[in-house]
């Protein structure tokens, strides 16, 4: 028999945890940490000295842009989420484009074509996959239950062999949620979210790795579509932010924008637990700017996988107590 050239496991001993065997969405992309080192990761292999990012954007985008000192500027978005692009772009800068709640992807092939150093953060848009030659990265816990993770597609790597990331102590609000429940693991949520800043570019985790080839993502697609459409068949007369979305994209959240006083609020205390995009925005803008106005009055509601219809309209009941 032949002798085998490859490293040797062990064997027996206790069981590892049970993951189901599969496929990643994204198997051929570079697969990193976060999503923010995955900016990072451009910024060093194109070799930009300035970035364009919109107001309307969370706070973490600054740490890889301030760490490699790129010049940064920032730019308004329309009531369209779309930029407003009243200014140059140098032959030297790059553009940061957002699919917002991944129902703008039709205006990312547009301006894909119009800004020739585009940057598209698919972060909530991780079904929508990247424009052939498009810069684009994406953040796997946006959508699913890992502690971190992000892919990256980039026409040509960076020459170093990066260090592999570990996820073991960025676990316990996942355990926690599935025991005690989600408000149980929050706490552990935030320290997680801290855990990431300012980490240097890795190479994602095995334990994330494995996670995400066991999701069955055909069918968390499909669930997220079809609490949208609910919720939108329901809601889209009263919901301030008009847009189209083409029946294949799988958006991330339904973003209902209403001037309700203290929506948000009220929806919390029903324990519908809804997010503010982002609190950074109110230390970048004025109140006149439609980005605060979105930061203030703009609802992203829970659509994912984790729910069924009788879960959308328990939410939408509440909302129609308050619109």
């Amino acid at each position: 028999m032949p002798k085998s050239k490859a490293t040797p496991r062990s064997i027996g001993g206790y069981f590892e945890l049970q993951l189901t065997p599969g496929s990643e969405y994204y198997p051929n992309l570079i697969k990193l940490n976060t999503g923010r080192n995955a900016l990072e990761y451009i910024l060093k292999q194109k070799g930009y000295t300035k970035i364009y990012i919109p107001y309307f954007t969370c706070d973490v985008i600054l740490e890889p842009i301030t760490r490699l000192n790129v010049e940064y500027q920032f730019y308004s978005i329309n009531e369209q989420l779309e930029p407003v692009i009243d200014f140059t772009i140098e032959p030297h800068a790059c553009f940061l484009y957002t699919d917002y709640f991944g129902v703008k992807r039709e205006a990312v092939k547009r301006l894909s074509k119009q800004i020739k150093h585009i940057i598209i953060d698919n972060s909530q848009s991780f079904f929508s996959e990247a424009l052939p030659g498009i810069d684009t990265f994406y953040s796997c816990r946006k959508f699913f239950g890992v502690p971190d993770g992000a892919y990256l597609q980039i026409r040509k790597k960076l020459s170093r062999k990066l260090p592999v990331d570990s996820s073991l102590n960025r676990f316990s609000h996942l355990i926690k949620s599935i025991e005690q429940g989600t408000e149980a693991g929050y706490a552990d949520f935030k320290a997680n979210n801290e855990d990431l800043e300012n980490n240097e570019i890795k190479s994602m985790s095995l334990l994330t790795q494995k996670i995400l080839s066991g999701i069955d993502y055909a069918e968390c697609a499909r669930i997220r579509k079809r609490n949208f459409d609910f919720l939108h068949k329901h809601l889209e007369v009263s919901n301030l932010f008009k847009f189209d979305i083409a029946d294949d994209c799988v958006p991330m959240v339904y973003p209902f924008l209403h001037n309700a006083h203290d929506l948000k609020v009220h929806l919390i205390q029903k324990k519908i637990f809804v997010a503010t995009y982002w609190p950074n925005v109110f230390k970048w803008t004025s109140k006149k700017m439609y980005e605060n106005y979105l930061a203030r009055c703009l609802v992203p509601l829970p659509i994912d996988h984790r729910y069924n219809l009788q879960d959308m309209f328990f939410m939408l009941t509440i909302l129609q107590q308050f619109i």
